[in-house]
């Protein structure tokens, strides 16, 4: 039976995930089942048409990034799936895996069908040891009933192994070459492109690297089709998204919503509106690496496209609330200290410029600073711009500091002139 929301259909505040026979009584593996009866590249070209955007916030068309990996060869292709959730403000795959795994697994085993790939990967965050623990679970439940291993649902020559990596975790693993890297044994560092991983990638073989949320979409796609998937959305727009709140709100958490609702409907409808006693300031829309949006943005639909256009980035679709009582220095100091952290050191203007980054923000906080910083600060965040730098780690992280810039002069120059107001 069809869902309008077919992320979270099986989740239930308080209710231990499905195993895998309630699981398939509730229509799981379904999309397995029809995908073995297809043609791989049509089940490519399915995906493609549904107009899936990747969810892991570059947001690129996922049947198309599939569409780039050359015919097989007879050697290996890979499948890896990036869990690695360490983006600021980020929780919704840890919300699926721990709530559903087995929609992750089902989504999986689809994906490789038309990938025509005989392995596959989860590389999740070592911290999230509850996901651990239940995708271990589940992907035994699936061997154990002939989803994964040989001839998989009854397919002949449809060999498939998917095998859990937990990480030391780094933010920089959210770049996929860097998490190949890192699934490799080395150093999660990012590596040159071309050539893409879709021509070489895991072990120098083409691999494919997807969100979770990307993959969890995909048995929903498979087995109702592209009419009803793009149905789901608002509008113009096709599918749903998690999205979610955190910060001074009545209710924090993510929610499975149509694309194209606007900041305003998830804050005030979803999230319940700001706590008595707060004022909205200004949000970032898609995690700590994106830039501000204020309260004249929140009647924009959450749509890459015009997102970009405002001067931000969608980014993950959960938003970070910045209320009128918290000191936006302070918060984007709070930013710049994670990123200078978990730059991985590959090249200077990272490696070198957050830190000093946030050396300028800790001497303004400590009442230390000087107008002549604020120029610095300024020239820094285009010293670590886009194309200055190996990957996109650097041009986020200033992208907070690059919009408080513009919205908040006024705080900065207090900051230098008065100290925090706000302590």
């Amino acid at each position: 039976m069809a869902t309008d929301k077919p992320l979270t259909k099986n989740i239930e505040e308080g209710r231990a995930p499905f195993n895998f026979k309630k699981y398939t009584a509730a229509g799981g593996y379904e999309s397995v089942h029809k995908v073995v009866k297809m043609e791989p590249t049509d089940a490519v070209e399915l995906v493609k048409n549904a107009g899936l955007g990747g969810r892991g916030g570059a947001g690129f068309n996922t049947g198309l990034k599939w569409s780039f990996v050359p015919p097989p060869d007879g050697g290996p292709r890979y499948l890896v799936i990036n869990a690695d959730e360490m983006e600021p403000g980020t929780f919704k795959d840890r919300l699926l895996i721990e709530n559903d795994p087995h929609l992750l697994i089902e989504g999986m085993i689809t994906t490789c069908f038309a990938l025509q790939s005989n392995c596959g990967y989860i590389f999740l965050r070592g911290e999230y040891t509850d996901c651990e623990e239940r995708l271990l679970k589940a992907i035994k439940e699936a061997y154990d009933n002939g989803m994964l291993g040989k001839n998989v649902a009854g397919k002949k020559g449809f060999d498939l192994d998917i095998y859990l990596h937990t990480s030391a975790g780094r933010y920089i693993c959210g770049e996929e070459t860097a998490l190949l890297n890192a699934l490799e044994g080395k150093r999660a560092n990012p590596r040159a492109k071309p050539p893409f991983p879709q021509v070489s990638g895991l072990w120098g073989r083409p691999t494919v690297v997807n969100n979770v949320e990307t993959i969890c979409n995909i048995p929903g796609i498979v087995t109702h089709g592209v009419e009803w998937y793009q149905a789901l959305g608002k509008g113009d727009y096709v599918g749903t998204r998690i999205s979610g709140v955190s910060g001074r709100v009545n209710k924090p958490g993510c929610w499975e919503v149509p694309v194209g609702i606007t900041f305003r409907e998830l804050l005030e409808d979803y999230a319940g509106g700001m706590q008595d006693g707060y004022e909205l300031k200004a949000f970032l829309p898609g995690g700590g690496s994106t830039d501000f949006l204020i309260p004249e943005h929140l009647d924009l639909p959450m749509d890459p496209g015009l997102v970009q256009k405002a001067g931000s980035r969608l980014g993950t679709s959960l938003i970070m609330v910045l209320d009128d009582k918290t000191c936006p220095v302070g918060c984007i100091r709070n930013l710049i200290k994670f990123f200078a952290h978990e730059s991985c050191g590959w090249c200077t203007p990272c490696r070198d410029g957050l830190p000093w980054v946030e050396h300028i923000l800790n001497n303004m906080e400590e009442g230390k600073g000087s107008l002549k910083d604020i120029e610095i600060l300024d020239e820094m965040t285009r010293y670590m711009g886009p194309g200055n730098t190996f990957c996109a780690l650097a041009p986020g992280a200033v992208e907070p500091l690059q919009s408080g810039l513009k919205y908040f002069m006024g705080e900065f120059e207090a900051h230098i002139n008065h100290g925090c107001s706000y302590n």
